[in-house]
């Protein structure tokens, strides 16, 4: 089984923060690995091609965000960027 898990949250998806859950907005799975990589590569090439920035981590997470992209966070008294995280997982049956 492959899954490409989409979440939005201010921090890059590989923190994985308690309760980084609630930030998923897609989680798409799929049968085979070929279904899997193209459904990736497409997601990858929209997402670079939609925001500025781009970071990798440990070869299945990415971060993709621009600099205009944040919100007030009450908390900590400032503006935090927003982050568009892409998780892949691959999981053996």
């Amino acid at each position: 089984m492959y899954t490409i898990i989409y979440m939005k949250a201010d921090y890059e998806p590989w923190w994985k923060f308690e309760g980084w859950e609630a930030f998923i907005q897609t989680n798409e799975t799929f049968e085979t690995e070929e279904q899997f990589e193209s459904a990736l590569q497409t997601k990858l090439q929209h997402f670079r091609l939609t925001y500025d920035n781009e970071e990798t981590k440990e070869g299945g997470f990415w971060a993709f965000w621009s600099e205009d992209e944040s919100v007030f966070c009450e908390a900590c008294d400032d503006d935090v960027q927003i982050y568009h995280g892409i998780i892949a997982l691959k999981s053996e049956k």
